[in-house]
């Protein structure tokens, strides 16, 4: 029984709806062992012949049979797989993949076998060498001769040991010398019990064969034995074809993109840029937020609220709009703002509250010493809700002590700003009395610490009894307008401060408390919309960046049309020739990404340094989370980017793409 058995096989081309019949009821029998020379004048329809014995053309009338089977041209992953372990190709202008080296060549046929990776090496090596090129093996295509590409394209129809070759016009190219080289080679072949499929017009050529089949006008006129079939051995080296491997799509994708690097530094560093940005801006956010937080927990304590006693009757207001609606109430019925005995009882037999600390808030003071007068905005009492670190010389008033700012101690002693402390200071202030009048305090108090608020800031810091002894001495209303109220595990704060605004006498809210960590979450949501935003602005270029990608993998599928018809001629499916070019999209941004990254790191850095004298704090912090997005946006925005691409590249017809120039 024929090895090979063509029956019946009927193609015609259209244009529109005219056809003309290219091959016209072809039956032919192929047997291993023979050198079929295929001879006929261009147009007589030989290629289109072997395409369909080679399993590229799917559209025609007939039957093809390959050792009893009958093929199923419809089925396009059965074709792959017949491409794949049966067929080697080689053709007249040699169709090498350019990027890649010589063995890379031939391997590229042996990525599709069983074969791990030293022994696909080993053979193809040994392919090489028996086609006199193992001296060459680390070249590329365009460093040969046109005898030498020829036998690289032997080697590769080879590597996968198929049962048949089909040389079109094999020796085309070549000189006298070289063609007698490749008639020879392909004379062993056949020998070794391979069938040889060889298309060809020059009657040189065909005579070097076993038989001769004729084809004019798409029908076979000639069908002659010139000698016998050889009698090789017919046991091939069983090497077994599987689909081809992920790992061997990333590696030429890989290659490619290295071959071509300088093209795709442009597009690296474009996205780079813009990923870049993205960081450096979370960078700083986070930087950002860092510091307000530990500017803020140096001031004042995070396991402390601020209470003050809400005097709206309007239930919608949020706590904000409560206490400022207290605070304003302090200049026209102060004495309506104080906190009630009862009402620090409240606060203090409420759940994870251990301790409630009593205060006054009194504005608009002078401090006086010697010829020295400085206005602070606010005389404040002195809680464990304020931050011991916010002192940088003395400590925390006690008894008739005051603590002061470091812009006042400076206008004191400018050299020796520490000096005011010890030293005695006179403050005035205006309070209230219970007919809401204004009441004159001055006391003289002893300088027990200085803060730093920074430069601007304008306040002085008493001791709660001194504080009440002035206000009562006076006449003035001595009950407290607020409590720093101490929560006894630091997860409770919000919790116990939501609870304590939600309070309520009589259907209105009793309070209005804030903790710092209120005031950080909204600093924090501000923050964060500002980084978001500006990140957001930075990302615009990430769609140039993915523009970028889709113009340069569009470039890369014209450029390459015909590696795709050599690779789905040798086997690959239209889901390697995705692969193939999303994997080179993907290497481009993840090359991106770790240059965006060193970029990032590094300039940040840099400003870091330039801040610091400013600042003294690192503003720019990238977090591993920051260096994660960017990674995964650049992958997301590669894939994309490559998809339209990569599927007109897998939908590419591989006799069209063999075709192109």
């Amino acid at each position: 029984m024929a090895f090979l058995t063509l029956h019946d096989i009927h193609k015609s081309y259209f244009l529109g709806k005219e056809e003309f019949p290219v091959l016209m009821g072809i039956d032919l029998d192929f047997e291993l062992g023979e050198f079929v020379s295929i001879l006929g004048e261009s147009g007589g329809g030989k290629s289109t012949l072997m395409n369909i014995i080679g399993g590229l053309d799917r559209n025609f009338k007939g039957t093809v049979t390959i050792d009893g089977q009958q093929l199923d041209h419809k089925k396009e992953k059965q074709l792959d797989e017949y491409r794949r372990g049966t067929i080697g190709y080689i053709y007249q202008s040699y169709n090498l993949i350019s990027h890649l080296s010589v063995l890379d060549n031939v391997l590229v046929a042996l990525d599709m076998t069983t074969l791990n990776r030293s022994q696909r090496i080993k053979r193809a090596t040994e392919l090489l060498n028996k086609v006199g090129l193992s001296d060459q093996i680390k070249k590329h295509p365009n460093q040969l001769s046109g005898g030498q590409k020829q036998r690289v394209a032997i080697a590769r129809a080879l590597a996968a040991d198929p049962q048949i070759i089909i040389a079109d016009e094999p020796t085309g190219a070549l000189d006298s010398q070289n063609t007698k080289e490749v008639l020879d080679l392909l004379e062993e072949i056949a020998q070794e019990g391979k069938l040889v499929i060889a298309v060809t017009h020059s009657q040189e050529v065909a005579n070097y064969g076993t038989r001769i089949v004729h084809l004019a006008d798409g029908k076979i006129d000639g069908d002659d034995r010139i000698k016998p079939a050889f009698d090789g051995d017919h046991e091939s080296d069983e090497i077994p074809a599987r689909p081809l491997a992920a790992m061997a799509s990333y590696r030429t994708a890989f290659k490619h993109l290295m071959y071509n690097f300088w093209r795709n530094s442009l597009i690296i560093l474009g996205t780079a840029i813009g990923l870049f940005s993205v960081m450096l801006f979370l960078g700083l956010g986070n930087g950002i937020k860092s510091y307000i937080n530990n500017q803020v927990t140096e001031l004042a304590n995070p396991d402390f609220v601020t209470v003050m006693k809400n005097v709206s009757k309007d239930n919608k207001k949020d706590v904000n709009e409560r206490m400022t609606a207290t605070q304003q109430a302090m200049a026209t019925d102060y004495k309506s703002t104080t906190l009630t005995s009862a009402q620090l009882k409240k606060l203090k037999d409420t759940k994870h509250v251990s301790k409630v600390q009593p205060g006054y808030q009194l504005s608009s003071a002078q401090l006086t010493q010697g010829k020295k007068t400085e206005s602070v905005s606010t005389f404040v009492t002195w809680t464990g809700q304020n931050g011991s670190k916010s002192i940088k010389a003395g400590h925390q008033p006690g008894k008739n002590e005051i603590v002061i700012d470091k812009k006042f101690a400076k206008s004191l002693n400018s050299k020796n700003w520490k000096k005011a402390v010890g030293k005695t200071v006179t403050i005035s202030l205006a309070a209230m009395n219970d007919q809401n009048q204004p009441v004159k305090i001055t006391k003289t108090l002893k300088v027990a610490g200085i803060v730093s608020v920074g430069e601007q800031g304008s306040s002085a810091y008493g001791n709660y009894a001194t504080m009440k002894t002035m206000l009562s001495d006076a006449g003035a209303v001595s009950e407290p307008t607020f409590a720093a109220v101490k929560i006894n595990d630091t997860k409770q704060v919000k919790a116990t401060n939501a609870k304590i605004n939600d309070m309520k006498t009589a259907g209105v809210h009793d309070f209005a408390s804030m903790s710092v960590g209120s005031i950080l979450d909204t600093v924090n949501t501000i923050t964060d919309l500002a980084t978001n935003v500006l990140a957001a602005i930075a990302a615009i270029s990430l769609v140039v960046s993915a523009l970028m990608i889709i113009v340069s993998m569009y470039m890369s599928v014209s450029e390459r049309t015909k590696e795709i018809g050599i690779l789905r001629a040798l086997g690959e499916s239209k889901k390697d020739i995705r692969r193939l070019f999303t994997s080179e999209s993907l290497f481009i941004g993840l090359l991106a990404a770790v240059l965006g990254t060193v970029m990032a790191f590094a300039i940040g850095a840099g400003l870091n340094s330039l801040l610091y004298s400013i600042a003294k704090y690192n503003l720019i912090r990238i977090s591993m989370g920051d260096v994660i997005f960017a990674f995964v946006v650049a992958v997301i925005i590669s894939f994309l980017a490559a998809l339209m691409p990569a599927r007109r590249a897998s939908k590419l017809n591989p006799i069209d793409a063999l075709a192109a120039d």
